[in-house]
C-alpha cells in the first residue's frame, strides 16, 4: 500500500467518524497564518495514529508521492493533528511508523531517550497552544540505547563522558523505579521513562496542563517494537 493510499484511507476514516468542527485555539496567540487548526479531537487523533500504525505493520510499503504539491499546500502554514515526542534513534521515524503521514500532519520532537527538557517542553507547548495540535504522544522504543546506558549507570556504576552523562542521568530515576520487577530491566525502564515523561509534561507545563484540563489536549505514552513495527499505547 503506498502513502497516497494511506492518506486516502485516513480521509475515509475521518469522514466515517463524522469529524467536524472549527479547530482549536483560533485566536491572536496563533503564530502561523493557517486559517484553522485541525478539526480532530484528541480521541480522533489517537484513533488515526492507531489506524496508521496498523497499516504500517500490515503493509510497510511506500511509493512516490506528489511532494511538490503538498509542500506548496503547507509552506505558509501548518495545522498538525498530533505531536510526537520520541527518541532520536534512526529506526524510529514517526511519519512512517504511523502509516506514511505527509508534510504538515505530525509535529515531532526528538532526542535521545525522549526526554522533556526545557527546549522540548517549549516545543510541545508551541504545538499545542499555537498550532492547535490536540494529542501529545511520548513514544519510547524497544532496545533504547539511552535507557540501556542508564541501566549501566545504575547496575554497573558506569560513568559516561561529557553531556552524554548528564543526559543519561535524567533517565536513571526511571531505571531505579523498576529495579527488581519481573521482566526485562531495559524494557521496563523504557516504559517507565516514557510514563514519567508524559507525567512531567502534564505537571510542569502550565500551558499544556490547562489545555488538558479543558479536554483540548490529551497526553499519552506508548512503546514501539522495533521487530514487529507495532506501537503499543499504554494510556
Amino acid at each position: 500500500m503506498c502513502i497516497n493510499c494511506l492518506q486516502l484511507g485516513r480521509r475515509r476514516f475521518l469522514s466515517a467518524a463524522g469529524i467536524a468542527g472549527t479547530g482549536l485555539l483560533l485566536g491572536t496567540r496563533r503564530a502561523d497564518a493557517s486559517p484553522a487548526a485541525t478539526a480532530l479531537s484528541p480521541v480522533d487523533a489517537l484513533a488515526a495514529l492507531k489506524a496508521g500504525n496498523q497499516k504500517f505493520v500490515a503493509a510497510p510499503l511506500a511509493c512516490e508521492k506528489d511532494m511538490a504539491r503538498q509542500r506548496a499546500e503547507v509552506a505558509k502554514s501548518q495545522s498538525p493533528w498530533a505531536t510526537i515526542l520520541t527518541c532520536a534513534d534512526s529506526r524510529v521515524v514517526p511519519e512512517l511508523v504511523f502509516g506514511g503521514t505527509g508534510l504538515g500532519e505530525l509535529f515531532v520532537a526528538r532526542n535521545a531517550g525522549n526526554m522533556a527538557d526545557t527546549a522540548t517542553l517549549g516545543t510541545l507547548e508551541y504545538g499545542a497552544e499555537h498550532l492547535g495540535s490536540p494529542l501529545i504522544v511520548v513514544l519510547g522504543h524497544e532496545r533504547c540505547g539511552a535507557v540501556a546506558a542508564a541501566v549501566e549507570v545504575v547496575t554497573k556504576k558506569a560513568r559516561l563522558p561529557g553531556s552524554i552523562g548528564l543526559m543519561v542521568d535524567a533517565i536513571v530515576p526511571a531505571v531505579q523505579a523498576v529495579l527488581g520487577k519481573p521482566g526485562d530491566l531495559i524494557d521496563n525502564a523504557v516504559r517507565e521513562n516514557s510514563r514519567r515523561t508524559a507525567a512531567k509534561i502534564a505537571s510542569e507545563s502550565a500551558i499544556i496542563g490547562e489545555l488538558a484540563g479543558q479536554g483540548k489536549v490529551k497526553i499519552v505514552y506508548a512503546h514501539y517494537d522495533l521487530d514487529s513495527g507495532v506501537v503499543e499505547f499504554l494510556t
